[in-house]
Formats: structure tokens, sequence, C-alpha cells
């Protein structure tokens, strides 16, 4: 199995970390642990070359050439990615996309 490498853009850091605050913030701190855990677990998987990603469906996102995942049917994962590297450059809510 191939990999790529992975690189994650600040804001889409930023974004998960947010998330994770939130969460923490209700007082689940194990829950918020797993959750960043798990994301960037899922994040790793991402990296296998054998893999390909479809265009955005959103007409802003698809024009530049994005790729959208679905995570857990809640958050979208937007990428770039190339034969040897895989950019995240965003991680959102799914309902925050509007189109």
């Amino acid at each position: 199995m191939g990999k790529r490498q992975i690189t994650i853009k600040e804001s889409a850091a930023e974004s998960i970390a947010a998330i994770a605050f939130f969460i923490e913030s209700h007082g689940l701190i194990a829950t918020a642990e797993k959750f960043t855990d798990a994301i960037y677990d899922y994040l790793i998987q991402i990296a296998d070359s054998r893999k390909r990603y479809a265009i955005c469906r959103e007409p802003g996102r698809a024009l530049i050439g994005y790729k959208c995942i679905s995570y857990k049917k809640k958050y979208t994962i937007v990428l770039l990615e190339s034969d040897t590297e895989v950019l995240i450059c965003e991680f959102q809510l799914s309902k925050n996309i509007h189109w």
C-alpha cells in the first residue's frame, strides 16, 4: 500500500480544535480527545495512493478543483490531492456548505 504525504492546513487544524474545544466545554474531556484521535486517524487513511476522491458538488469549490469527503455524515473534509501529496484544506460541518 503506497502512502502519500498528508499536509493539514492551519485553518483545518483550527476547525478540528474548535470542535474539540466545544465538546470539551460541555464537560466531555475524554470524548473530545477520542474525537480528535478519530479524525486524525481517518486523515491518515486518506493517504492511501490507491484511492481517488470525487470533486466537490459545490460549484465554487469544484471550480478550484477541491475534492470533498464526508466524515460520519456530519462533517466535510475538503482537500486537494496529487500523486505524492494530500493537502487538507478545510474541515467543517456539512450543513455549513451551501450551494
